[in-house]
């Protein structure tokens, strides 16, 4: 089985001012079920993981959650929710009630638009996640560079719940070798803690958008690999988004070449184990 643990998909007329953006221009458009099916068909992969699109509101989620249920291929949904919320409890708990309600595994937050780089060293955000811990979810970390400090003051302080951390925190591909070491000295620390898994997911965007090789990703995942070890990653497309980039086939066949002469155990770890056990998937 290949299982894409990380996908959008996103209706124009329901928000997303996000893509707004000019440098969005080739992505403004709805994206639903029939178009990932075509692309899952494309590039060989059986399952997902929908994860919440940046409109950040309540309804994504429901909504989300209903196509989950009427959606074989996707096995469970990451819901956005505002982990600083007092009421974060009861929030989740009637998520966990409406229709396809059982399709949640995660919970995320648009931390990368915080303006604070500590926000998630912050106390009330620490009650938030160990609510989201509480109700058996995992947390997704999207995060800037600038917030991996803050993310592993987080992870550290809520032992109990399980995190996520999306697209390696961005690495400053685009840098070249020269910035890998200060990159991997901050991811450092979150790599030493159990609690935390992380997603090969969103390279492409990251490196030049127009010239990437596999060559320019290769040394990043390789860092990834020893940081983390296949265990403890999983693929994800970040379909519809990587098309900034790349096509979903491409995506994947770049970290499957990336990978380099990985054994058969290990790729299966990272194209679909990593993801069943952490988000705790019925595959």
């Amino acid at each position: 089985m290949i299982l894409d643990a990380h996908h959008h998909l996103w209706d124009l007329s329901r928000g997303y001012a996000w893509l707004d953006d000019d440098d969005l221009a080739a992505i403004r458009r709805d994206f639903g079920v029939s178009d990932l099916l075509v692309n899952l068909t494309a590039a060989g992969v059986d399952r997902t993981v929908l994860v919440e699109g940046g409109r950040c509101d309540a309804t994504e989620v429901r909504e989300f959650l209903a196509i989950a249920d009427a959606t074989e291929q996707i096995l469970g949904v990451v819901g956005w929710a505002d982990v600083a919320d007092p009421a974060l409890a009861d929030v989740l708990a009637a998520h966990r009630v409406a229709p396809g309600g059982r399709w949640l595994v995660g919970v995320r937050a648009q931390v990368q638009h915080e303006p604070e780089p500590d926000y998630l060293a912050r106390v009330d955000v620490h009650r938030g996640l160990a609510t989201v811990a509480d109700a058996g979810l995992t947390f997704d970390l999207v995060v800037r560079g600038d917030q991996l400090a803050g993310a592993a003051t987080a992870v550290n302080a809520v032992p109990q719940a399980m995190f996520v951390l999306d697209h390696l925190g961005y690495p400053p591909i685009l840098d070249g070798p020269s910035g890998l070491p200060a990159w991997r000295e901050r991811l450092a620390p979150l790599a030493a803690a159990p609690n935390v898994v992380a997603k090969l997911s969103g390279l492409v965007t990251v490196a030049d958008r127009r010239r990437w090789t596999v060559d320019d990703l290769r040394p990043w995942v390789r860092a990834a690999v020893e940081l983390f070890g296949p265990g403890r990653l999983m693929f994800g497309s970040d379909w519809p988004v990587c098309l900034l980039a790349a096509s979903y086939p491409r995506v994947k066949n770049a970290l499957d070449e990336a990978l380099g002469d990985m054994g058969r155990k290990e790729r299966e770890a990272i194209f679909s184990g990593t993801a069943i056990a952490t988000y705790g998937l019925d595959a």
